[in-house]
């Protein structure tokens, strides 16, 4: 055969891959939109009718989370919940949507309150092909308020050209990547890399670690995400501990030992103590390592625990620090060893 005629049938199959890949992503994430949309629609009109409204003020959103994470799987955070809410509150008429617009899109313009200014941003995003976080810095750069104070026809085009400079244009077919994407299919997300060999090992030593302590430590996974609005957050480990009735999830710092890596950490334990734990539960608990050259910092988030009896239990349960920060310690030395070999 030729290797024109080869050429030939080569970039016309690829066309009609090319072509299928679109239509694919276009259908997912027309359904997904509608499907999102209806079930804000459903809780907006339960509110209206009055039958939640007693429920309302005691926690519906987190109750009805954690009922439908439970029945059908991941996807009905709270916060995503509240995204539909909000999502059918501001778009009640679902022909008004952009098709070419994801739910990542349209979370980034939930946070835009004026009506005027968000209808831009959508229209641009349409327009320009604006990826996520595209459509996120301008919102973030206040471009909208800058053309309204830019003087003249010129000016506005300046500013908008200025805008639009490093743009990002993102393929259709990534959209399939995104985790909202994952969990509406119910496919397995492909999980962050870790940063380093080392990394990887220091977390897996630390997992047969606990384990071996047999204290009541089950494994429940690694990186695990945690999403609120439309920032996606990756936990190292998470074990749960059934004696202490309470989830220990582990984070792992490469660097130095910083002020945010305490708020990062009471800001996942916030999120499992309000949308993971189950009645019966204890306060979450977070172990954050911080590794650097010199030394190995090892701190535990206790999120507030008061109860003496369940304290006392924490401190007998859990690994003192000093035996933390040993293990940690003698995989890096060994570590070390290795490489100046």
């Amino acid at each position: 055969m030729k290797a024109k005629v080869m050429d030939s049938l080569v970039i016309k199959i690829r066309e009609i891959m090319e072509s299928s890949k679109q239509n694919l992503v276009r259908e997912v994430n027309t359904v997904m939109l509608h499907t999102y949309w209806q079930i804000g629609h459903i809780i907006v009109e339960y509110e209206q009718n009055g039958e939640l409204k007693a429920q309302y003020g005691t926690k519906l959103l987190v109750e009805l989370s954690k009922r439908l994470t439970k029945e059908i799987g991941k996807g009905y955070s709270r916060s995503n919940l509240y995204n539909m809410r909000e999502f059918y509150s501001l778009y009640p008429i679902f022909q008004t949507l952009s098709g070419k617009l994801s739910w990542s899109h349209y979370i980034e313009l939930l946070s835009v309150k004026d009506n005027d200014a968000r209808s831009f941003y959508e229209n641009e995003s349409v327009n320009a092909k604006w990826s996520v976080i595209e459509l996120r810095r301008q919102i973030n750069t206040s471009l909208f308020e800058r053309i309204l104070l830019s003087k003249g026809k010129a000016n506005k085009q300046k500013v908008m050209a200025l805008a639009n400079e490093g743009n990002q244009i993102s393929r259709p077919e990534d959209i399939l990547k995104e985790p909202f994407v994952f969990e509406f299919l119910g496919i397995p997300e492909n999980k962050p890399m870790f940063e380093s060999d080392l990394e990887t090992k220091l977390i897996r030593h630390i997992e047969d670690f606990l384990l071996e302590l047999g204290r009541g430590f089950m494994y429940v996974g690694h990186q695990q995400r945690i999403t609120i609005g439309n920032t996606h957050h990756y936990v190292d480990m998470v074990f749960y501990n059934k004696i202490l009735k309470a989830y220990v999830l582990i984070d792992l710092k490469m660097g130095d030992f910083k002020f945010e890596h305490a708020g990062q950490m009471n800001g996942y334990l916030n999120y499992y103590k309000t949308e993971v734990n189950e009645e019966g539960d204890n306060l979450p608990i977070g172990i954050i390592l911080c590794r650097n050259a010199h030394e190995v910092v090892a701190e535990y988030a206790l999120g507030g625990l008061s109860n003496n009896v369940f304290a006392s239990n924490y401190v007998f349960y859990l690994p003192e620090k000093d035996v933390l920060i040993r293990e940690v310690k003698s995989l890096i030395e060994k570590e070390n060893k290795a490489i100046k070999k």
